[in-house]
Formats: structure tokens, C-alpha cells, sequence
């Protein structure tokens, strides 16, 4: 006998209005336990809401870019005796085997064509008959979401690892089938590449609580993803930083003026405003230090917009908001949206397209402390600026010692794209402009 069943949101933890960047299935479908829904997208994590059980969709009761929290509606599905005799709840072993993909794997050599031909109709396809998995890190969201793929196929290439966006389609109509991407994978391994990362030995599994007590935290959903994403950047990014000191005297005594002028209006300017018009100006100057690779390595895109990325501490984990169109903002425009932005961080209300778009990465640790660091290029930009804290230093002046409060820089950049010689030039720039702020105006 078959039954209606609507399915719900799960608990996705602390998040509402979560937003849907994939529909995995379409009416018609028969799913199983485990099987992917949708996927959802917040606070630069993505993740794939599974069916709690089998049956066949009889309508999707949303589509990509609905906002939803745990609890709504997603879809209606036909459960029967036989969908439910498939899947037994007293064998959660054989949920985590995968279906069969439409284009069925080669038997085992060691297997005569009659036995396999027996086993066919219960056996789902070993573990021995796919390739090795592939590490996920490189696996490029915005291209596996374009890709023309089935939903079957985008979950086994998500179990291999396989970056669907660089997979040629031999199906109809440039389709994606199993065997391209079975194709792919077995030439990522022939070429002892996995796309981008260097082959390393793994890091040994050690049983610390063997050296004294410990605790066991696990790492917030934005961490884990932030990791990855630092780990692709820097190791296909070749890393120079480039240390320098702004002498902010002048501009300091110009901050507090300005907080003064508009303290009724609750405007308040921060060095971090600065930093931005001056970049502003510095990209102007050096153009390349605006741009980004293409997929290919071979051009470079010179964007002609500045938007500029800040990384925030938030109790969840750093996060990197793009403030846009900085070069048509004024201190006070810049210095409230960054404060605006900081709060909608915090209270975990950004959305994706809040961190996309960046042209450079400003990294501020001048409020909590250090003289120097190196921070890690935000690919796909090309350069990143990290800022320490402003400290009173003597420096030496018409043949005098005067105290000045003297601004540690640290940039960071892609070798690939940027020389050493501009990075100095850039730095050098950022100097002259920090130190006289009328150069803000030119």
C-alpha cells in the first residue's frame, strides 16, 4: 500500500532561513535512505540534506534561492511496502552502500560472467570496483553546480571527490554520465595528481589521552570549511609577503578630529577606513594588484570595480564579507558599513553573495596585537593586506629623534601574478598616502 509522507527540514543546528543552492531531485524520482535532497548554503558552509527514508518524489515543494529553516516543507514522497522491503531499519549497514549507477561497473576479474550475472539483481557494486577516493578540497562549488549531471551522478562524483567542473560530458546533449567521471578520476590518478594538491603522507593517527587528560572539541562548521579553503590557497598560491611601517601620526590626529565633528550623528572612524581609501588609491596606481587568474592560469582579468574583502572574528569562526564599490564611498560611507557589517557577522546573518566579489583582502590585528604576521592570500584574489598594531616608535627627523606612531604592514601576494619589485612599490605606495592623507584626494 503506498502513503503520502512529507518531508521536513531537518535540525541543521543554530541557522534559519538557510539558502538553497541545489534541488538534487526532481518529481518522479525514486529515492532511498541517505540519498541527497537539496543542498543548503550559510556562513560559507554548504551541506547536503539527506532523506530520512525511500519512496518516490511526488512534488518538491521549493526551488534554489528559497530561504528555509529546520522544520519546512521540502518535498512529498510516495512511500511503498516494496520502496520501504529495499532499505530494512534493521540494517543501517546497507545505507551507507551506494545504488548502482545507471552505467553498471565492469564484474571483478576473479568472477566467472555466470557468477556475476547471479549476483546482479542483489548486489550493489563493491567498494573493489571504484577507483580510490579523491580528497574534496579542490572541488569547485560554483563549477559542480553548472555542471549538466543527473543527481545520481553529482553523488557519486561527490563520494569520488571529482570536481564535476572540469568533466567533459559524452552523454546526450553534453550530458555527464558515470563513466566520464569514472574516466576522470582514473586520469587524476594515472597523473599521480588530485588536481592541486601536493602528495604528502598522511598525518600519523596518534592517540594523544596515552600522554595525559584531554578534551575532544569539535570544529565548528565554518572552520572546517575555512580550512579547506586556506589549505587549496596556499598551497597552489606561491606566498611572498612584503613587510613595510606607515607613519599614521598625521592621520590619527585627522581620525580623532573626524569622530569629534561626528560624534552627534554616531558616526565613528576607524583606522580601518584609512587602510581602505588608501587601498582604494593603491589599486588605482597598480592596476595588476586588481585582478585575478582565470581558470586556465594563462590570463589575467583585470577588474575595473573595487570591492574590498575584511576578514571578521565572529564567535563561529573568521569570516571574510566584501564591502563594494569602496572607491565611490566616503571615510564615514566605509567606516558605518563596516560597523554595520561587523554586527550581521556576529549575529550569523550573511549570506553567500556577502563574501564574494572580493578584489583584496584587508586582515586587521591591530586591535588585539603582534608587530608582523603573514596572512594568506584570499584566492581568487591576488593579494592580501594584513595590518598589526600601531605603536610609538622614535624616528629620526631634521637631525632629531621624534616620537611617531609608526602602522606594521604585511603583504602578502601571488607570486604567479605580482613580482617582488611591485610588491615593494605597493607598500611603498601605501606609505605616502597613510602619512599625508591629502593624497587620499588625488
Amino acid at each position: 500500500m503506498a502513503n503520502t509522507k512529507d518531508i521536513l527540514v531537518p535540525d541543521i543546528g543554530d541557522f534559519t532561513g538557510v539558502e538553497v543552492i541545489e534541488v538534487l531531485v526532481a518529481v518522479g524520482d525514486t529515492i532511498r535512505p541517505e540519498d541527497p535532497l537539496i543542498s543548503l548554503e550559510s556562513d560559507k558552509a554548504a551541506m547536503e540534506i539527506p532523506s530520512p527514508e525511500a519512496g518516490i518524489v511526488k512534488s518538491i515543494k521549493l526551488k534554489v534561492g528559497d530561504k528555509v529553516s529546520e522544520g519546512d516543507l521540502m518535498l512529498t514522497i510516495e512511500t511503498t511496502a516494496a520502496a520501504a522491503a529495499e532499505t530494512p531499519a534493521d540494517k543501517p549497514a546497507e545505507k551507507s552502500v551506494d545504488k548502482p549507477v545507471p552505467a553498471a561497473p565492469a564484474p571483478a576479474k576473479t568472477a566467472a560472467p555466470a557468477e556475476a550475472k547471479a549476483a546482479a539483481p542483489s548486489a550493489a557494486p563493491t567498494v573493489e570496483t571504484r577507483p580510490p577516493p579523491v580528497a574534496p578540497v579542490n572541488i569547485d562549488e560554483a563549477g559542480f553546480k553548472l555542471a549538466h549531471a543527473s543527481p545520481s551522478v553529482r553523488k557519486f562524483a561527490r563520494e569520488l571527490g571529482a570536481n564535476l567542473g572540469k568533466i567533459t560530458g559524452t552523454g546526450n546533449k553534453g550530458r555527464i554520465t558515470p563513466d566520464d567521471v569514472k574516466a576522470f578520476v582514473k586520469k587524476v590518478l594515472t597523473s599521480g595528481s588530485t588536481g592541486g594538491d601536493f602528495k604528502v603522507a598522511p598525518m600519523p593517527e596518534i592517540d594523544f589521552s596515552q600522554f595525559g587528560a584531554i578534551d575532544i572539541e569539535p570544529l565548528s562548521r565554518i572552520n572546517k570549511l575555512t580550512g579547506q579553503v586556506l589549505h587549496r590557497n596556499w598551497v597552489t598560491a606561491p606566498h611572498v609577503t612584503q613587510f613595510d611601517e606607515a607613519d599614521i601620526t598625521e592621520l590619527e590626529k585627522f581620525r580623532k578630529q573626524l569622530n569629534a565633528e561626528h560624534k552627534g550623528d554616531g558616526a565613528r572612524v576607524t583606522v580601518l577606513a584609512f587602510l581602505m581609501k588608501a587601498l582604494v588609491s593603491a589599486l588605482k596606481e597598480y592596476p595588476r594588484f586588481n585582478s585575478s587568474l582565470d581558470a586556465t592560469g594563462e590570463n589575467l582579468i583585470l577588474k575595473k570595480y573595487v570591492h574590498i574583502g575584511v576578514a571578521m572574528d565572529t564567535p563561529a569562526g573568521l569570516v571574510v564579507p566584501v564591502i563594494r564599490d569602496c572607491d565611490r564611498k566616503s571615510l564615514i560611507e566605509l567606516a558605518n558599513e563596516v560597523v554595520e557589517t561587523s554586527v550581521r557577522a556576529r549575529d550569523k546573518k550573511l549570506s553567500p553573495a556577502d563574501m564574494q566579489g572580493g578584489c583584496i583582502s584587508i586582515s586587521s590585528l591591530g586591535g588585539i596585537g603582534g608587530t608582523a604576521f603573514t596572512p594568506i592570500v584570499n584566492s581568487p584574489e591576488v593579494a592580501i593586506l594584513g595590518v598589526s598594531r600601531a605603536a610609538m616608535k622614535p624616528v629620526y627627523i631634521n637631525d632629531e629623534f621624534v616620537p611617531r606612531l609608526i602602522l606594521p604592514l604585511s603583504l602578502s601576494y601571488d607570486h604567479r601574478v605580482i613580482d617582488g619589485a611591485d610588491g615593494a612599490r605597493f607598500t611603498s605606495f601605501l606609505n605616502k598616502v597613510l602619512s599625508d592623507t591629502r593624497r587620499l584626494l588625488l
